[in-house]
């Protein structure tokens, strides 16, 4: 049985017998502060006390600690209360049982995605005759938790969630940056790390989105900042270049996104064989194509490439063979708007006329029931009672962000990886994509992997059906998580 999201609510019970978490589980234990001597003020000051309460997980006994880690200045200051979800195997030998830290993208994105999507014990679903419904979503047991495998620690990134720094006006230039988050992090885990004697177990770091870009650097902050080499990182649907996301006026974007369409056009009939064709084309006679001179009359050009992608061939003319990815002519279709986190994925468009901008439905619609969600179950199930609102989406995080080390461009990722491969030889790198994500195309990882200079034999590639959130999809998160685990074990053992 599982309970409409709005029951949380009303204060109902999240989670049935049917879920293995009994009522006396389930009861808050709020165990002291961890930093007894801090007297926070302000927004920092609505964070409650730590809880920790048990759990069942079918055969698993468990422990669930809901709490916060305090980063402090050079000063020994509080700068920031960081809030965090552990969930570990009560009983397990610590030195032999993996422990992996979760944390979402944007910049900006709280980790209730991946905590109630992917890998946690309790699971968001969104109902199978319309997955973009979100108000009847049901949270129930994630029969695809990763917990029979590894220990789990979900981190809000600082200004998302439930994470909040000590002084709002500081923050941006503390925090909001790619080198700043990533010391932040690091420095987080190391906390969790030493206040749960688990420096000898094996770690892994979990991303998605922009966490594709803070798993590489923070792998490299806990390498050189706080002395913790890594046994792996997950990345799913990752961004990683950042350049290579904007196809207005990249060839080489727009022919790593290509195949993204391409798939989402056979759609439901995509294989791994059907998108490495779609691959192989868009790098071969698309590329040269479009990095070479196009005119108006290259209509066998335009009438292949629309004929590929679906898209109508007007369009492709229109855009000179290179599809407008958020453009209206693109993204609205017949009066359906298709999502850019899955183009497979369509609602009613809002404004079909073309006149206003039109909300991307994973964004600003049913997503969104990720952040109601998440706090009834804290608050409920995990005894983490907070006034504050759970900030899945901070634009203001995202708006703040620096991209950059004082220069224009973004902070390249592929050199930092090459490094860490080449520093730690037992790094190994899990990739997933969905085959329909437009966010961060799987050509992209393809392209990554192959211009790796260094162990590229340690990173592998995994393609399933979906989009960026592929672990919306049952049977893919069913996939993703059997393959992860798989890996895991295979890795460390």
């Amino acid at each position: 049985m599982r309970f409409p999201l709005r029951a949380a609510l009303l204060g109902c019970a999240l989670l049935s017998s049917a879920a293995t978490i009994s009522a006396a589980d389930t009861a808050p234990k709020p165990a002291p502060s961890a930093q007894p001597d801090d007297h926070f003020t302000g927004i920092a000051a609505l964070l409650p006390a730590d809880s920790t309460t048990k759990h069942h997980y079918g055969s698993i006994a468990y422990t669930a600690h809901a709490g916060t880690l305090t980063l402090r200045d050079a000063n020994g200051a509080p700068s920031a209360r960081v809030f965090y979800v552990a969930y570990t195997k009560d009983g397990a030998t610590a030195a032999k049982r993996p422990v992996s830290f979760f944390f979402n993208g944007g910049p900006g994105g709280g980790t209730a995605y991946l905590h109630l999507g992917a890998a946690g014990p309790v699971a968001l679903t969104m109902p199978s005759k319309d997955p973009t419904d979100g108000a009847h979503a049901t949270l129930g047991e994630n029969p695809d938790s990763w917990l029979p495998t590894t220990d789990m620690v979900f981190i809000d990134a600082i200004g998302t969630g439930y994470s909040r720094p000590t002084d709002p006006a500081k923050a941006a230039g503390e925090f909001y940056g790619v080198k700043q988050d990533a010391s932040a992090f690091a420095k987080v885990i190391q906390l969790w790390i030493a206040n749960n004697n688990r420096q000898e177990s094996p770690h892994y770091l979990v991303g998605e989105s922009y966490g594709g870009i803070r798993a590489i650097q923070v792998a490299n902050a806990l390498q050189l900042e706080q002395n913790t080499l890594l046994d792996g990182l997950v990345m799913l649907s990752p961004a990683i270049e950042m350049p290579l996301l904007d196809t207005e006026d990249n060839p080489l974007s727009a022919a790593l996104m290509l195949p993204t369409l391409i798939s989402a056009h056979q759609s439901p009939s995509t294989t791994p064989q059907t998108a490495d064709a779609a691959y192989q084309w868009a790098m071969t006679t698309y590329l040269t194509k479009v990095a070479g001179k196009i005119t108006d009359n290259d209509t066998a050009f335009y009438h292949d490439v629309a004929t590929r992608t679906g898209l109508p061939e007007s369009v492709i003319a229109r855009q000179h063979g290179i599809p407008a990815i958020g453009s209206h002519d693109v993204m609205s279709i017949d009066g359906r708007l298709h999502g850019l986190y899955d183009y497979t994925q369509t609602i009613a468009d809002p404004a079909a006329d073309g006149l206003d901008e039109s909300p991307d439905p994973t964004l600003f619609g049913f997503g969104r029931a990720y952040g109601n969600a998440f706090s009834g179950y804290a608050a409920s199930a995990l005894g983490f009672h907070t006034p504050l609102t759970y900030d899945l989406l901070s634009m203001s995080v995202n708006a703040s962000w620096k991209w950059s080390d004082g220069g224009p461009s973004p902070v390249h990722q592929i050199p930092v990886l090459n490094r860490l491969l080449a520093l730690n030889p037992s790094l190994r790198i899990f990739v997933a994509n969905g085959y329909y994500d437009l966010a961060c195309p799987f050509g992209t990882a393809h392209w990554m992997k192959d211009h790796l200079t260094v162990g590229s034999d340690r990173v592998s590639l995994h393609l399933y059906q979906g989009g960026h959130m592929l672990y919306l999809r049952p049977e893919s998160r069913h996939a993703f998580s059997s393959d992860v685990q798989s890996w895991i074990n295979t890795n460390t053992h």
